[in-house]
């Protein structure tokens, strides 16, 4: 009988809005900032808070394993696939034309919500491919290193996942449409700034991961499971309970 765990599930469902939203909302909006050195650079809104996703996720490999972050994982991705479906058949939908509203509400939700087919793709396959990449090297380098440096396991996971997830998600959905530098220059200062914010919440991490650890009296190390993205199965792991 499989262990239940008392805040695995509040994780998984913080983790899935913070996806949804950062998806969702983030990507109407183009921020300007004025930096020193660098002048004005231009990001989505939506990459101040995509990150908080990879900590999420940070935090269930870690406590919870592989197998667990792996599930939650796919939760994440059925719930961009409904999203994208959703959003899709409410913008296309044609509006009354009894509603007033709907002559400035339509087109607004043809901007915020109507994004092409190719950044749609690029999104959920970016997602889906830089999480497994964060949640296994996290939970490889977990056993590398016997549990110890909590911080090289973020930041080191962090560098792979995202590295994964800006590598596929901008050439996919902008090449040939952006310049060539202009799309080499998004991908690294896009990257810098997500794991800039994984270096910021560091000490977050540190202390939550702590305070689960011994919530659930657990430290989960993945030395039984099988890597495979491809399951569901809440697989057999060694765990030390907490003193």
């Amino acid at each position: 009988m499989q262990r239940a765990f008392r805040y695995y599930d509040f994780l998984v469902a913080g983790m899935v809005a913070v996806l949804l939203c950062s998806n969702l909302i983030g990507p109407g909006k183009v921020c300007t900032v004025d930096l020193p050195l660098f002048g004005p650079l231009s990001f989505g809104a939506g990459n101040l808070f995509f990150p908080v996703a990879y900590i999420f996720g940070d935090v269930l490999t870690e406590v919870y394993g592989y197998a667990r972050a792996r599930r939650a994982i796919w939760a994440g991705f059925g719930a961009m696939i409904f999203a994208t479906i959703m959003s899709t058949i409410v913008v296309g939908m044609t509006p009354s034309p009894d509603e007033p509203w709907n002559q400035t509400l339509q087109p607004a939700l043809e901007i915020v919500f109507g994004s092409t087919p190719r950044i749609v793709a690029a999104s959920i396959l970016a997602y889906w491919v830089g999480d497994f990449v964060n949640s296994y090297v996290m939970a490889k380098m977990k056993l590398w290193t016997q549990g110890r440096f909590l911080w090289t396991r973020t930041i080191g996971s962090t560098i792979a996942g995202q590295g994964a997830d800006s590598l596929l998600f901008y050439p996919i959905a902008f090449f040939g449409v952006w310049t060539n530098d202009a799309l080499i220059a998004v991908v690294i200062f896009n990257f810098l700034m997500k794991l800039s914010v994984e270096v910021v919440f560091t000490p977050v991490t540190y202390f939550v991961v702590g305070r689960l650890k011994h919530a659930e009296g657990v430290d989960i190390y993945d030395d039984g499971t099988h890597f495979t993205p491809f399951s569901l199965k809440d697989e057999g792991h060694r765990h030390k309970v907490q003193e």
